[in-house]
């Protein structure tokens, strides 16, 4: 992958949206968290309904701050799978709407092998 700082590249972190404030603050905190580590020189954070920013909102952002690369990465303890297909959908909407700018879904956590370890971990910290 090219220099992230080269030709800016965002990373969109996506959730669904809840209607509790504090599953929506986990995506805040997530972002800030990414953000803090200046891999990429643009993190924003989005969500697909029931909270603020939309997704549009989101990529709206990202372009304003010079992004020529969106790298969308949906935030799911499943695999999202109508999620992944809306998101398909924005990249389309977007790319019409921002020429100069390409965007990119990133394939959802949910069945990433790393999760195995991440359950495993987890039940492991709760047995103790």
């Amino acid at each position: 992958m090219p220099d992230p700082f080269t030709n800016p590249t965002a990373v969109l972190l996506i959730a669904h949206g809840s209607r509790r404030q504090e599953a929506n603050d986990d995506l805040v905190t997530l972002a800030g968290q990414f953000r803090d580590q200046k891999t990429y020189p643009i993190v924003e954070h989005a969500f697909l309904e029931l909270a603020n920013p939309s997704i549009p909102e989101g990529a709206a952002a990202c372009v304003e701050q010079g992004a020529v690369n969106v790298l969308m990465m949906p935030w799911f303890l499943s695999a999202g799978r109508h999620v992944a297909d809306d998101l398909s959908d924005f990249c389309q909407q977007f790319s019409q709407k921002y020429p100069q700018t390409s965007f990119t879904v990133c394939p959802p956590l949910g069945l990433h092998p790393a999760m195995l370890t991440i359950i495993n971990d987890r039940i492991q910290e709760a047995g103790k």
